[in-house]
């Protein structure tokens, strides 16, 4: 079973994007040439953006090594918290739950919202 799928592409822009690739907190993990997962820090707001592990390579220590640069990046532009939102009842609920992160809440879309200080 896969999660946390984009159902909606269009909630990523080309904007989006582009400011990824132009500004600090886009991180990639790389093996062989292939890419295993990547997340990304947005320091306008202090949110991890997104974070995503190829599923077949689940539970090998690459989604936390994403989160703790995404939240490096997030430390170095000068944020005491950072914040992110997940579907409840996922399996990104419980990493992020294992990781430290609280449940502040819940968004609009019903998420989950959390938050981690730094």
């Amino acid at each position: 079973m896969q999660e946390n799928r984009l159902s909606n592409p269009d909630a990523v822009t080309p904007a989006d994007v582009a400011w990824f690739m132009e500004h600090p907190g886009i991180w990639v993990w790389e093996e062989a040439g292939r890419i295993l997962g990547f997340s990304a820090a947005d320091p306008r707001d202090g949110t991890i953006w997104a974070l995503f592990v190829d599923p077949a390579h689940e539970r090998h220590g690459i989604g936390r090594a994403l989160l703790d640069v995404a939240c490096d990046t997030l430390r170095r532009t000068g944020y005491r918290t950072a914040a992110l939102s997940t579907d409840p009842g996922t399996r990104a609920e419980h990493f992020y739950r294992a990781a430290g992160w609280t449940v502040v809440g819940r968004n609009d879309k019903g998420e989950l919202m959390f938050r981690l200080a730094l």
